[in-house]
């Protein structure tokens, strides 16, 4: 079991890392791509954008309920997913959502756009992207973890820097991430040295008005 929230992340940047040699060990064993298979077509990929881009959008955000952003981060995660499965380029897929909602080339642009991201990762490494969780995510409710010491629970949406603390931050996508609901459960509301970093992150990019919470 994962003694602490970091000890989970720092599992999970392990297995990033291995899987990253691994990866390189095969490309460097094969012959190269074709010069045209090394270019993504965005074209197809748009469809997902323009999806990604309307759960996203910070009009629409702005207007839910309590951790009525929750669900959407599940059907960003599944859409990204399934346009992995199909070889598409999530990172392509991502960033052309953020533009289209205004903010590429933004500090909250970035910041959006890398938790999205690392809500794919996670929900990959812990195996809750099999056809069964990608149905359940598309209808905004939860995965399953399916490898780990969690297997079994679902996987909930985790505000990081607790709402509250901040309750702004409650529908804001930069703020939420996809973690086992026990250790969701067990986190508490303290704010330690990430929750902080991520603050003055959010706060210099205008997403957070309490620069309180980056002292």
């Amino acid at each position: 079991m994962f003694r602490s929230i970091s000890h989970f992340f720092l599992c999970l940047i392990v297995m990033t890392a291995c899987e990253r040699t691994d990866s390189r060990k095969f490309e460097n064993s094969s012959a190269p791509a074709p010069r045209a298979a090394q270019y993504h077509n965005t074209r197809p990929q748009m469809a997902e954008a323009e999806q990604i881009a309307s759960l996203i959008d910070p009009y629409k955000l702005g207007t839910l309920r309590e951790r009525g952003a929750n669900p959407r981060i599940q059907k960003v995660t599944a859409i990204l997913a399934t346009a992995r499965a199909a070889g598409k380029s999530p990172e392509d897929i991502t960033h052309e959502a953020v533009r289209k909602i205004g903010w590429a080339g933004t500090a909250k642009g970035d910041l959006t756009a890398a938790a999205i991201l690392r809500n794919l990762d996670i929900a990959e490494k812990l195996g809750a992207t099999t056809p069964e969780d990608i149905d359940a995510m598309r209808r905004g409710n939860a995965a399953t973890v399916r490898k780990g010491p969690y297997i079994g629970d679902i996987l909930s949406v985790d505000h990081v820097i607790p709402r509250s603390i901040a309750p702004e931050l409650d529908n804001v996508i930069a703020n939420l991430e996809l973690m086992p609901l026990r250790i969701n459960q067990s986190k508490g509301n303290s704010i330690g040295d990430r929750q902080r970093s991520l603050a003055r992150k959010l706060h210099a990019a205008g997403l957070l008005n309490k620069p309180e919470l980056t002292e």
